[in-house]
Order: C-alpha cells, then sequence, then structure tokens
C-alpha cells in the first residue's frame, strides 16, 4: 500500500461562546456544520471571510437544544434551499428533538443516536461522523468526531466534567475544539446569581479551564495538530488563562507541536488546513511478450509502473 494522492481537511470555528456556536469542518469544497447559533447572515458571511464562501453545506450537526447551538437552524435551512436547490438534512438526537424550539425546527431532520456512526449520502467515500455522550443539563446531547479520510476533527463543548469516552475520543484527534468555558475563581467572584453559579460550575454544566487543561494532559497524544479553547465565558474568562491552563495539559501530555489558539464570538479563526493520505492499490503491471533471441536488462527487470 502506498498513499500518494491526498486531499485536504479545512476546519474553521466560525464563532463560539454564549451568543453562538458554529464550526465548518470540510474539504472547502464540501463539509458539514457542527451547530448553527450565529445568525444565518453571521455564518455566510464569514464563510466568505475565510475563502470558503462557495462550499457546499451537506449537513447540519447539532449537538443539543440550546439556541446558542442551534437558534438560526429553520432560517439556515431556508437560506440553504434557495442556494444549494434542495434541503440539506440536520442530524440530532431525539432528545434533542423534543426539546427543540418549534420556532427553530428545520424541515429535513434526521434522527441520530449516540454511538452509532452517521452515514451520509451527500459525502464522499471515507467521510464519516461519529456522535457520542456528553454530560450537559439537556435533553440527550452529543458531542461530534468528524473524519475525513484519516484526519479526525472533535467539536466537544457543553460539558460539565470528562468521561472515559470522551477522553477516548480526543486521544485520537487531530484537531479539537475544546470547551475552556470558565476560570472558578472569576465565576465565584462574578455577579452571576448562585444558582446559576452551581449550574456553571457543576456536573452537567460547563468545562473549567482547569478541568479542559487536565484533560488535555490525561488524553492528548502525538497526533493532535491544532487545539482550539472553545465557548469561554466573556465574564468568567481571560482567555491569557485558559491559554496557560492549556499549554500546562499539553506538557503534562508530553505532546510537542501543537497549534493552540482560543476561539472568538466576533469572527472567525483563520482555516486550519490538514490533508490525509488516500490509499490506493498499486496497478499490477502488463505482461509484455517476450521478443526472440532479446535479452532483459537488469534496470527493466526491476523497473515499476509509473502511476502518473
Amino acid at each position: 500500500m502506498q498513499a500518494l494522492f491526498h486531499q485536504d481537511a479545512i476546519v474553521v470555528p466560525l464563532g463560539s461562546g454564549s451568543r453562538g456556536n458554529c464550526t465548518y469542518i470540510g474539504d472547502g469544497h464540501r463539509g458539514v456544520l457542527v451547530d448553527c447559533g450565529l445568525s444565518t447572515k453571521q455564518i455566510f458571511h464569514r464563510l466568505e471571510c475565510a475563502g470558503i464562501g462557495d462550499t457546499s453545506i451537506e449537513g447540519v450537526l447539532v449537538t443539543h437544544e440550546h439556541l446558542d447551538h442551534v437558534g438560526a437552524a429553520r432560517i439556515l435551512d431556508d437560506r440553504l434551499f434557495k442556494k444549494q436547490e434542495r434541503r440539506i438534512p440536520f442530524y440530532m438526537t431525539r432528545g434533542t428533538l423534543v426539546g427543540l424550539n418549534p420556532k427553530c425546527r428545520p424541515t429535513r431532520i434526521e434522527r441520530i443516536s449516540s454511538g452509532v456512526p452517521i452515514n451520509i449520502s451527500e459525502f464522499r467515500q471515507g467521510w464519516t461522523v461519529e456522535p457520542y455522550t456528553i454530560p450537559h443539563d439537556t435533553q440527550d446531547p452529543v458531542a461530534f468526531t468528524v473524519c475525513i479520510g484519516d484526519i479526525r476533527v472533535g467539536v466537544i463543548t457543553d460539558l460539565g466534567r470528562s468521561t472515559r469516552v470522551v477522553e477516548r475520543h480526543l486521544s485520537t484527534l487531530d484537531v479539537a475544539v475544546l470547551e475552556f468555558n470558565h476560570d472558578v475563581e472569576m465565576l465565584m467572584d462574578g455577579e452571576y446569581p448562585w444558582r446559576l453559579k452551581q449550574r456553571v460550575r457543576g456536573p452537567h454544566g460547563h468545562l473549567s479551564n482547569k478541568q479542559a487543561g487536565d484533560l488535555v494532559g490525561r488524553a492528548a497524544s502525538c497526533r493532535l495538530k491544532h487545539l482550539v479553547l472553545a465557548h469561554l465565558s466573556q465574564d468568567n474568562n481571560d482567555p491569557d488563562l485558559a491559554l496557560e491552563a492549556a499549554q500546562s495539559g499539553l506538557h503534562d501530555a508530553r505532546t510537542t507541536g501543537v497549534t493552540v489558539e482560543v476561539a472568538m464570538q466576533q469572527i472567525a479563526l483563520d482555516p486550519m488546513a490538514l490533508q490525509t493520505p488516500m490509499d490506493f492499490r498499486p496497478v499490477k503491471p502488463r505482461r509484455r511478450k517476450k521478443k526472440k533471441a532479446t535479452a532483459v536488462a537488469p534496470d527493466d527487470a526491476n523497473r515499476q509502473v509509473s502511476l502518473f
């Protein structure tokens, strides 16, 4: 087996935070959105700014029913129908569908289950999506790992604690969009009411910087190339504190060469491009007719067929 041909995997966190979340994962020509909590206008604008405004959206993967993750679903559905002349699927669990605000409901909903890979017919061969359960205070929330060839991209946000399943998925990722929601001291000293503070720091709330850093330290592997710190609270966190926790985790994991960035609410990050080999089986050489009274030179005997 050899690997000569490559395809690009492109990841663009379009926006992340309590006012809207959306991440593009694809190859620039086609792809999926993980969540659609930004306005439809902003989603298209930020795709355009990232240089992939003409990309075909093949589906939207919805993690849970909170509006900052699915608020634009109905309008986005209509806009994509006008642009692409077909209804694209919105993938969500039964619990997310039950909890979904009817005003956000898109036309075509595909039910998914945790632990069952998603087959998206529009995708080219070698693309799969793996949903898995995470602990959050919604009906049936999931995180997603999107696989493009050998590249694995994970979006892991809105969880109050880590689990073995989360750690197993994180250990396989080339790109991780991971929640670093709050600094505990800032949260506890801040103006949130006590009940909300308890929710945020509870086992079904959001990961703190320390929790996320410890998760990276336990689970990040040498294949991790990009770590995006996502869903930072504007009131209860500071990017420098989140970066410090992330670097500490990478140090504990003994993982080097990782690009670390903080996802922003107002603008998209620059596209992260990776290349994945596409395997092929070498073509068998054609048999040549032997010529009488002609010796085969040693170089000819060992010659390999060119595939170009």
